[in-house]
């Protein structure tokens, strides 16, 4: 099994390398690539150093049988047809084929069958976003199919990369020490700030962010579920949170609902208000799993059901996820 890491350099990359070591990933060969920038560096693996190589169209991928790309979706783009000619599977964390009717969007704990089919070698990876609230979702979608769902995220700086945690800390700091604050990454200033603008508006008033949410959920979930979003930039580091009002065809009860995520895999429950037990991104970041809590009747609505999440965005909200469906596909022999 040889393996390639696309983007080694970015945040997402380098999560891929430690994900890949600390689940001792099934493996005989890591081979890194990147920009012209990153070529030429060095990252350990396994007490190893390994040289990035730059990403050129030539015969690289030869001997590759899974390729994790996180370079952005033009990269992803361009080079597909380069990584995928001579066989290798391109499990790919852009948005450039999330849509594509003959790519998979797959989320393990809700999907993982999709991967069986793959006429162009790609898979992708979900938004991070959708990939966090599917988990949830299904667990309520195998008790009662789910007409809507109403969730306003609170999005970590990691979402703009390394560059935007850097950003949010350097404003912290500029900001006790009552020097200029400089702004790339977002918008407007992150720290001590919220900003309801991730991604580029589009005509409907939407912006790209919740609209992937809405196209991304029906798709994964293969149903009619209708999704409104609103997505917020918050001043923390690396995990997302959100806010979820589900809709049920039939009126499920709390317990029901707890049960059901308790016996999901990848999901935690931390449900305890009168201890002040709950997710918050600040202690949950580096973990693996979907957290909930908050969980509760919607008072609105007799089939609704609401609850907070948090879940690490650079992990399961990328790095992890994609990892996790290499090793579907390898479990269910769909790569030897």
């Amino acid at each position: 099994m040889k393996v390639a890491i696309v983007g080694a350099s970015g945040a997402v990359g380098q999560e891929f390398l430690q994900i890949l070591e600390k689940r001792n990933f099934p493996m005989d060969e890591l081979v890194l690539f990147g920009s012209s920038r990153s070529a030429g560096k060095n990252f350990k693996f396994k007490g190893k150093d390994i040289t990035v190589k730059e990403l050129a169209h030539n015969d690289d991928f030869k001997d590759i049988d899974i390729a994790f790309t996180s370079a952005g979706g033009g990269t992803s783009k361009e080079f597909a047809e380069t990584i995928t000619k001579h066989g290798a599977v391109m499990i790919d964390n852009s948005s450039a084929f999330r849509l594509d009717n003959d790519v998979p969007l797959v989320v393990p704990e809700v999907n993982a069958g999709e991967c069986a089919n793959i006429p162009r070698r790609i898979i992708a990876n979900p938004n991070c976003t959708t990939i966090q609230m599917v988990v949830t979702l299904k667990a309520i979608e195998n008790l009662s199919h789910i007409r809507r769902v109403h969730v306003s995220t609170y999005q970590a700086a990691s979402g703009a990369g390394a560059s935007g945690m850097e950003e949010v800390e350097q404003q912290v700091k500029d900001i006790v020490n009552e020097k200029e604050i400089k702004v790339d990454s977002f918008q407007h200033q992150l720290a001590m700030n919220l900003i309801p603008h991730v991604d580029q508006f589009t005509d409907n008033g939407y912006t790209k962010e919740e609209m992937k949410m809405y196209n991304e959920t029906r798709k994964i979930m293969d149903s009619d579920i209708q999704v409104s979003a609103m997505c917020v930039r918050v001043p923390v580091l690396r995990a997302h949170s959100e806010s979820i009002w589900v809709e049920t065809e039939k009126e499920l009860s709390v317990e029901e609902v707890v049960k059901a995520f308790k016996e999901f895999k990848g999901i935690t429950v931390l449900d305890n208000p009168d201890k002040n037990e709950y997710p918050m991104p600040l202690m949950l970041a580096g973990c693996d799993d979907v957290f909930v809590g908050r969980i509760r009747k919607d008072l609105s609505n007799p089939n609704g059901i609401t609850f907070w999440s948090v879940s690490d965005q650079i992990k399961k909200g990328a790095a992890l996820n994609a990892v996790q469906i290499g090793e579907y596909m390898i479990d269910a022999g769909l790569i030897t």
